[in-house]
């Protein structure tokens, strides 16, 4: 069984920077694309950043282009999430999931998705 453990969130104010963690548990992970999403209040989950355990190809939405980076150690099976200029729109649960199907390209949707962790808060302050 596979599991996904983030830490690292907090509160933070504008323009700070904070480092999310996915601990991956359970099973290789070496074909897997993994992902973070975000959902703040009222909004649907949005995809935030992808990235291949194999090749180390990553994805990122738009919106945080530029500001976050997500890296992988596969030693460590931990997946992270580098967020800098952290603006309050960035306010969110981040979740960790894994696409355990091998894909060829990262897609950012949630239903590609079959493994998640339970959630870290992210607070940013104006």
């Amino acid at each position: 069984q596979v599991q996904l453990v983030e830490s690292g969130g907090g509160l933070v104010q504008a323009g700070g920077s904070l480092r999310l963690s996915c601990a991956a548990s359970g099973r290789t992970f070496s074909n897997y694309a993994m992902g973070w999403f975000r959902q703040a209040p009222g909004k649907e989950r949005e995809f935030v950043a992808g990235i291949k355990w194999t090749t180390g190809t990553t994805r990122y939405a738009d919106s945080v282009k530029g500001r976050f980076t997500i890296s992988r150690d596969n030693a460590k099976n931990t997946v992270y999430l580098q967020m800098n200029s952290l603006k309050p729109e960035d306010t969110a649960v981040y979740y960790c999931a894994a696409d355990s199907r091998g894909p060829l390209v990262i897609i950012p949707l949630p239903a590609m998705y079959d493994y998640w962790g339970q959630g870290t808060q992210v607070t940013v302050s104006s």
